[in-house]
Order: C-alpha cells, then structure tokens, then sequence
C-alpha cells in the first residue's frame, strides 16, 4: 500500500519535472529567436544611420563652404568701410592741422601785439611815477600853505576831522536807532506776549490759590460728614446746583469751596453757610437755600452796582450792565477790587475832563465801565476791553464811550480825547501806592533807585519819577545833549534799569530836550 503510494507520488513529481523542463525549453527558444530578430533590426539601423551620417557630412560641408564664403564676403564689406572711415579721418586731421596753423599764426600776432602794449604800458607807469612825486610834491605845498593859513598842525586837522566824524557817526547811529527800535517793536510785542503768557502759566498757582476759594468754619468735624451726606448724595446735590468744588480734607473744622467764577462761589459759600446754621441738610432743602441764596447774591450785586451809580451821579445805565458792574465786586486785579478801582477810575477820569473843560459826567461814565468786560471775561474769549466795549455797544452807549473802553489799553485807535483820559486815569488809580500789592518801603525804593540811575548820566538835569515809577521822564541840557543824542541816552537808562532792578510790568523812558531863549525887558 505504502509503496503504491511512494511510486505514484515519484511518477507525478517526474511528469512535473518534465513538464517544468519542456516550458523552460520552449521559453529559451522564443527568447532566442527575439535576441536574432533584435539583433537584425539592430544591424539594420546601424546601416542606415550610416547612410544618413554620409548624407549629413555632405550637408554640412556644402553648409561650410557658403558659410565661408559669406565671412569673406562681409570682411570685405567691414575692410571697405573701415577704409573709407580711416580716408575720412586723415581729411579730418589735415583740416585740423590747417586750423592749427592759423591759430599759431594768431597767437604770433597777439604776443607781438601784447609786447607792444607792455612797452607802452611801461611808458605810462613811468609818466605816471612822474606825476605821483609831482602830485605830493603840490599836496605837500597846499598842505603846508594851508597850515599857515588855518593855524593848525596835520595833526591837529585829523583829530578835529575825526572828532566831526565820530559826532557824525554817533547822529546816524541814533538815526539807525530809531530805525532799529521801530522795526523790531512789532517782534517784540509778539515775543513779549509769548513771554508773559508763560509767565502766567508759571505764575498762575499761587494767585488761583488765593483768589479762587473759600474756607467755611464749621461747628464740629461731624458737620463734614453732614455735608458729605449719605453715598455723597448732600455734598454732589451741592456741586450740581452751585457748579463749585467743594473739598473736604484733613483740615480740622473746615472745608473749602473752589470756583474760578466768584459769583458762584459766593453762592455756594452763603448757601453752605445757611445749611450749616440751619443744620437741616438734605438734597430738597440745598435746592432751596442754594436758590434763595443765588437771589440774595444777584439782589447784592444789583445793589453794588445801583450803589456805585448813585455815587458817581450817573444815569440811565442799562439794567443788564448795572448787573455786570455789581459783578465787578466779586472780581480782583492784583489784589485791589474790580469795582473800586472802576469807581476811582471815573473820578480820577472826571477830575481831569473838568480841568480840560470836557464833559464830566461822560468822562466818569467811561472811566465806571471801562472795566466791565471783566464781569464776563471768564466766559467770553478774548480781552476784557474787546468784550466790554461789545457790551456796552449792545446795551446802547454812545460810540465815544464804547471806542473809550475799547482803547484804554490801547488795543484800538483812540478816536477821542476820552480814550486817552481814561486810559490814563486807568493807570493812575492801578499805580497808586497800596492799591496793589506793594508796600511803600518797595515803592519809594524803587522811585530813589531810578533817578538816580538816571542822574548817572552825562548831560541830564533834571529827572522825574511818575506814575508809581511806571515811567521816567528826564531832563537834559540841550548844549550837551542833541536831538539825537537823547534817543541814545533813552536806550541806555532803559537798558541799565533792566540790568539793575527788578520791578513788576514795564518802565516807559522818556527824554525830554527843550531849548529855552529868554531876554529881560528894562
């Protein structure tokens, strides 16, 4: 059984064998038949590759004999052109050697032309030695006759020359001076308002400080707690109906009311005031006193104002402008009040206008409101002389008395003597000693320091200090001191005072030069 099996399996893997073999033989066949067909085509291919390289080499020297006969033929063309270029040229040359010869020839006229001209020159340079030591020897003749004839050296002539000229030099100097200081006022009023507006700004701490609150004493420190009021709702109802600040710091019995506007603060401090007397403070009862309080105040300032009128004897004043002048009793310049220095202002004003037979009465009208543009200048952009002049216009004064207020800072043309009046009797009231903040030790000291700057001088006679030393007026002798002259000794006391002393605005220098004849009747 096992051998039936063993011989079955034997004869299967022999016919297995021989039929693996018979494949590999009949596969062997084909690929040898491929290679001889392969290799046929290969030979075939070489030999017409050979045919077509024998084609191309032909081709190719055909192509290389036309190429060279084109090379030729275009260095040809190249060696003609390159011919007649170089043919050009040489005619060029010969042209530019024929030019250089007549240049030559030019230059060999202009050397001998210029030899003849030394030559000549020579001559003259030497006629001209002659007339020199002929000319010194006559200037030496006419000087010593005129020695003779004025009686004075060479010497002595120069110095007196150069005496006339440096006099001659130092009156257009002057001349120039006034030029010079005419040119540059326009610059230095710009420069000058630059300087100023940040003087104020480093100035402006102390002064807001002082004029711009207002402490209120309290009865208690609970008061503070009072007036905060619960969540703050007492002190912002405060804020909202008087629009101030109120401050409430560590100060002991004390708070402070901060405003710009001193109407307003007013209000506040006369409304916080009741509130604390009262000592009922709640939100319904600040609307209330904060309005009786705004009554009471306008009621004041309408009283200051009528008060004022009646004072100075004026009449028929627009009601709005009697309010605005009752203002000015709130309003501080330089520590003196607003609305007194108005009221000296127009009396100083009407003084002068009955000395010069004007009319007084509109004299002191204009000097009262001249300053009226100061109850509004915290509102209204721009200067309080502008705005008061607006003013006065809407609410109907004459025009001599509106041009009065717009020029008494000189800010417009001054159209008649009013305006001058009232600027002048503007400075006097703000010079007065103790009106502003000075003392008078500081004021006579500085009265003394000027004239006696300006008695320093050479040729002065006379001096005055005015306008609390707000200008100084000098005197000098007119055979010492020309016209000229006293423009430059002008600028040199005002240049000393500014080295030397230290005062507040501006000095006005002013030289005065008469010449007075007087003759006796026997």
């Amino acid at each position: 059984m096992y051998v039936q099996w063993w011989i079955a399996l034997l004869v299967g893997f022999l016919m297995g064998a021989a039929g693996l073999w018979t494949a590999l033989w009949i596969r062997s066949k084909r690929q040898i038949r491929r290679f001889e067909q392969a290799q046929q085509e290969a030979q075939a291919l070489v030999k017409e590759a050979e045919a077509k390289s024998e084609l191309t080499i032909k081709g190719a020297e055909i192509r290389a004999k036309e190429m060279l006969a084109e090379a030729r033929a275009e260095a040809e063309k190249q060696f003609n052109q390159i011919r007649r270029e170089l043919a050009s040229l040489e005619n060029k040359l010969q042209e530019r050697e024929g030019a250089l010869e007549k240049r030559i020839e030019a230059f060999e006229r202009r050397e001998i032309e210029l030899a003849r001209r030394e030559q000549a020159l020579r001559e003259r340079e030497a006629s001209l030695a002659a007339k020199e030591k002929e000319r010194e020897r006559l200037i030496e003749e006419v000087r010593l006759k005129l020695e003779s004839v004025a009686g004075l050296t060479a010497q002595q002539a120069k110095r007196l020359l150069m005496d006339e000229m440096i006099e001659q030099a130092r009156h257009e100097a002057a001349k120039h001076i006034r030029i010079i200081e005419e040119e540059a006022r326009e610059e230095a009023d710009r420069r000058a308002k630059r300087i100023m507006a940040i003087a104020i700004e480093r100035l402006a701490g102390d002064f807001v400080a002082e004029r711009t609150v207002s402490a209120i004493t309290l009865p208690s420190e609970d008061m503070k707690g009072r007036i905060i009021g619960r969540e703050g709702r007492n002190i912002r109802a405060i804020e909202a109906l008087t629009g101030v600040d109120i401050i409430v710091d560590d100060t002991p019995e004390t708070v402070v009311i901060s405003c710009h506007n001193p109407i307003r603060r007013e209000i506040a401090r006369l409304a916080l005031e009741r509130l604390i007397s009262d000592g009922r403070i709640h939100p319904s009862r600040i609307e209330e006193v904060v309005r009786k309080a705004e009554q009471d105040v306008e009621a004041s300032v309408r009283e200051a104002g009528q008060r004022a009128l009646i004072e100075l004897g004026i009449h028929g004043v627009h009601p709005e402008l009697v309010k605005l002048l009752g203002m000015l009793k709130y309003r501080y310049s330089y520590g003196q009040n607003a609305l007194a220095h108005s009221i000296e202002t127009a009396f100083i004003c009407g003084a002068m206008a009955a000395e010069l037979g004007l009319n007084e009465k509109q004299a002191r009208r204009a000097g009262l409101l001249h300053d009226i543009g100061k109850a509004l200048s915290h509102e209204i952009e721009g200067s309080h002389a502008l705005i008061g002049a607006e003013i006065a216009r809407k609410y109907g004064e004459s025009a001599k008395i509106v041009n009065a207020i717009a020029a008494h800072h000189e800010e417009v043309k001054a159209e008649t003597i009013l305006a001058p009046l009232v600027d002048a009797a503007d400075a006097l009231s703000a010079a007065r000693p103790g009106a502003r903040r000075e003392t008078i030790e500081s004021y006579v000291k500085r009265v003394e320091e000027l004239e006696q700057i300006a008695k320093s001088f050479p040729g002065v006679e006379k001096c005055f200090a005015m306008q609390a030393g707000r200008e100084l007026r000098i005197m000098v002798e007119p055979s010492k001191v020309s016209d000229e002259e006293s423009v430059v000794l002008a600028r040199e006391v005002a240049r000393r005072i500014e080295n030397e002393m230290t005062y507040p605005g501006q000095i006005r220098v002013t030289v005065i030069r008469e010449t007075r004849a007087s003759e006796i009747a026997r």
